[in-house]
């Protein structure tokens, strides 16, 4: 089972099922403390999370020689409620000698395949993406 707690404020403790917690908050503007995440940033942060771990999985399976990677993400939201996101880029940062097809491959089977988180934003997202490859090859 899974809980958020009120704090006080708009601020809410959370337990997972596995026992991790963490903390959401809104921006004062909005009338919170502006302490923590926003739940809405939790989702974009489990968007990248999600593929990161994928993209990784697969290329480690692939034995292909990654350093690093860096997903980010840029979104738009709607302006109306529930202001859900319409449009999600999103970029991986990749070090190593990695092959270009196999990363190409790697993306491709999060998105289509892997992510559920990818899977329920597209629902209501435009999801796009590119990555910039980091070797250690003289070129």
């Amino acid at each position: 089972m899974m809980t958020a707690t009120w704090t006080g404020g708009l601020r809410f403790v959370y337990k997972s099922t596995t026992g991790h917690g963490l903390v959401t908050d809104v921006p004062e503007a909005a009338g919170g403390g502006g302490t923590a995440a926003t739940p809405m940033e939790l989702i974009m942060l489990g968007l990248i999370g999600c593929t990161g771990v994928d993209v990784t999985s697969i290329l480690l399976k692939m034995k292909e020689p990654i350093e690093g990677l860096e997903v980010t993400a840029e979104y738009e939201r709607s302006e109306e409620h529930p202001k859900v996101y319409t449009k999600i880029h999103l970029k991986y940062h990749v070090q190593g000698d990695v092959n270009v097809k196999k990363l190409e491959r790697a993306i491709k089977l999060s998105e289509s395949k892997y992510c559920s988180v990818s899977a329920m934003l597209s629902k209501t997202a435009t999801i796009t993406n590119d990555y910039i490859l980091v070797t250690n090859k003289n070129t």
